[in-house]
């Protein structure tokens, strides 16, 4: 069995230079992890995309892969909710949990969501604090140099 790395390095296309030292980026439309979850490299970051309804059984298929990306040191993380269609407690347990990680290995996380009751629930727990969402992942992969507080 593959991991996340290789599953990626497998999938792996080269894109030529980015402009941006030369990084090669990885594909964009690599397969699913599961159900719940795609990943993918882009401009130097590992991007996290959630998809359809994250609720407890979701966050069961996300969490080991989470895990897996946000124990790197040093890891660029941008977590995209755009895709997402419904999202409850499991989902913010998930953020809380890739922020905390990615901070005590160094890193750098970055939310993207713009759906209005996601954002609410993000306002009214206190995590847009934490992770303060952008529009757009474009916004987010333009962030490289701004950690998360």
């Amino acid at each position: 069995m593959l991991s996340i790395e290789g599953n990626l390095q497998s999938r792996a296309r080269s894109c030529g230079p980015t402009g941006t030292g030369g990084e090669v980026d990885v594909e964009r439309n690599t397969a699913p992890l599961t159900r719940h979850l795609r990943v993918h490299r882009e401009r130097g970051h590992t991007v996290l995309e959630f998809r359809g309804e994250i609720d407890i059984a979701a966050a069961e298929e996300i969490l080991p892969h989470l895990d897996e990306l946000t124990a790197r040191p040093g890891a660029r993380i941008v977590i995209d909710l755009s895709p997402v269609e419904f999202f409850d407690c499991s989902g913010l347990r998930l953020l809380y949990r890739a922020h905390s990680r990615v901070l005590a290995h160094g890193g750098r996380l970055h939310l993207v969501c713009a759906h209005p009751l996601t954002l609410r629930v993000l306002r009214v727990t206190g995590l847009h604090r934490l992770l303060p969402p952008l529009p757009t992942l474009d916004d987010a992969l333009r962030r490289p140099g701004t950690p998360t507080v």
